[in-house]
């Protein structure tokens, strides 16, 4: 009885000091939250509010919107009847390999422009703006990345411009940036002459190092520096755009991208996998019209060239 009249307090003893223990501990993971959040974490803040010497640079195609824009300006056109079936044909063909292949092809982009150019010449600029707005609800609004524009909505909110920056024409490239609220767009410039498409570009395609120079003029004359910049996209071909700006992210990668992003320690956004199996992969109907459309390119071709 000795014995454990000896142990009984002492048990209780070890109950009150597991419960000061306890709470001295929760306390402890309290502070210690608290203190996080009001350092950000192990991580700076970014973006920086109220920078003004930062703004961000997004390229568009399968970064911002699923796709490429000019594939489905082409549809939205057709629909208009400013072609021909077999014309709507390549550009289904063009569409249904990048969504499958995921990046971009430059033989593929360049037909894509040359059709394009050759649909619009003869249209006034204005025409193709106010279709270009209608194009947008029918075919883009729905396949914009919702993970990319809440990054470009974070630079926004932080006080900073954001550009979108594409080989895309710069009236589609506008529309766009306009739709999402963003600040402008830089994009490939078809000439006109009085307010007519000519048929032909201004210079070259904005793509690959000819963007990275039209965000270093851009930014010399908005006084950003490119430091403190950051810039977004999906493709390796932008990798000199990426390169200029203190913060790259690799959106949505393609192989060469990821692998380069790794690398040098760029970040990494992949915003594919949760919605491929609902929307973005081929679902029954995209992919017999995908198949569909791959086939009549196919008997187009070969009637063009017999």
């Amino acid at each position: 009885m000795a014995a454990l009249g000896w142990l009984t307090p002492r048990r209780r003893s070890a109950t009150a000091r597991s419960v000061l223990a306890g709470e001295a501990s929760a306390e402890a993971a309290r502070k210690t939250s608290q203190d996080q959040e009001l350092t950000g974490d192990l991580e700076p803040q970014f973006p920086v509010h109220g920078d003004d010497k930062a703004a961000a640079f997004f390229d568009l195609d399968n970064t911002v919107m699923q796709g490429a824009a000019l594939f489905h300006f082409g549809r939205g056109l057709y629909k208009r009847k400013f072609f021909e079936t077999r014309d709507l044909a390549r550009f289904a063909w063009q569409q249904a390999w990048f969504r499958l292949a995921g990046v971009e092809d430059p033989e593929h982009m360049q037909d894509a422009r040359d059709s394009a150019l050759s649909i619009v010449k003869g249209h006034r600029v204005a025409e193709l703006m106010t279709i270009g707005e209608e194009i947008y609800d029918e075919y883009m609004a729905e396949r914009i990345w919702p993970g990319t524009r809440a990054l470009a909505q974070a630079h926004l909110d932080a006080g900073q411009k954001v550009w979108l920056v594409t080989a895309a024409p710069v009236e589609i490239a506008t529309v766009i940036a306009r739709r999402l609220g963003l600040t402008g767009a830089l994009g490939t410039v078809a000439e006109s002459v009085d307010g007519v498409y000519t048929g032909k570009l201004v210079g070259e395609p904005l793509h690959g190092p000819a963007k990275a120079e039209a965000v270093r003029a851009l930014a010399s004359a908005e006084g950003l520096d490119l430091t403190r910049c950051a810039a977004y996209s999906d493709s390796h071909n932008d990798i000199p755009m990426l390169s200029l700006v203190g913060h790259p992210y690799a959106i949505n990668p393609d192989s060469k991208l990821r692998k380069h992003a790794r690398e040098f320690d760029w970040r990494l956004r992949d915003y594919r996998t949760a919605r491929k199996a609902a929307k973005v992969g081929l679902p029954a109907a995209a992919g017999v019209g995908a198949v569909a459309g791959g086939t009549a390119a196919a008997i187009a071709l070969h009637r063009r060239r017999r």
